[in-house]
């Protein structure tokens, strides 16, 4: 069984399951007040991660 295409699968999963975490972060810490900008930071975090992931799964994808 080859293993690439499950890898860049599980990639992509996990890219999209950041990006919906820094995306909803974001959502309940604009609606939340006086919450701080750590929040912020963090979602910041999850979407440029979950960005870069799925840009990697996606040049994997096309290599193979």
């Amino acid at each position: 069984m080859d293993t690439r295409p499950r890898r860049t699968d599980t990639v992509r999963a996990f890219g999209t399951l950041s990006l919906v975490a820094g995306f909803m972060t974001s959502l309940f810490s604009i609606s939340a007040d006086g919450i701080g900008l750590r929040p912020q930071i963090l979602a910041a975090f999850l979407i440029l991660t979950g960005l870069g992931l799925r840009i990697e799964a996606a040049i994997d994808d096309r290599t193979s």
